[in-house]
């Protein structure tokens, strides 16, 4: 029993919402809120879901995205997961040859809120050492950028995620910035957020 006890009061100290009632009659549960319920998924938002999380398959958000795509599919009835999974399989991305893996560091240093430190390999070959202060990300076309305040440069820069040869997240807070659209001064496209309100 104190083995039980030992392991439950570790998984309490690692963050998981184990809650415990003392008593001859008592036990643990796991708050409900720390566990995936049924998903109501219909089939094309399955089908939506699988294919958005399958684009990132070179991308820095990879791990993740396979992760969340076996989670989702894992709580949704055996017949409806099997069917979208049969329709996923159907749809296909054709991506270049040469495409560059982004490190996966990149997703670390955009949620970290700490100064990171880059070894990057500019267009030219050249490479330098940079402590950045991530402020955001943007994809396009298959290639993923780390906006961030560049220490060396003293401004906003996008860092190729290809042509970053380490990320280390440093233990640094970075002050707090506001990226503003201006400050990205990109020629074409316009900027869309994942997630529209």
């Amino acid at each position: 029993m104190r083995t039980i006890e030992r392991d439950l009061a570790a998984l309490q100290q690692s963050g998981l919402p184990i809650w415990a009632e003392p008593g001859r009659t008592g036990g643990y549960v796991i708050d409900a809120s720390a566990s995936l319920g049924p998903a109501g998924f219909t089939l094309d938002e399955a089908l939506a879901v699988l294919i958005g999380l399958g684009s990132l398959r070179s991308g820095p958000f990879r791990l993740s995205a396979r992760t969340a795509a076996r989670k989702m599919l894992a709580v949704m009835p055996d017949g409806d997961a099997a069917r979208a999974v049969g329709l996923a399989s159907r749809v296909h991305f054709l991506e270049s040859e040469d495409d560059a893996v982004v490190p996966v560091e990149f997703a670390a240093a955009l949620r970290g809120d700490r100064v990171v430190r880059l070894r990057y390999a500019a267009a030219g070959g050249a490479e330098t050492t940079r402590d950045v202060e991530p402020l955001g990300s943007i994809g396009k076309d298959g290639q993923w950028y780390l906006i961030a305040w560049c220490r060396l440069r003293d401004g906003v820069r996008a860092f190729r995620g290809d042509r970053m040869l380490s990320v280390e997240v440093t233990d640094e807070r970075p002050p707090r910035r506001t990226l503003r659209s201006e400050d990205l001064a990109i020629p074409y496209g316009r900027l869309r957020p994942v997630i529209d309100d």
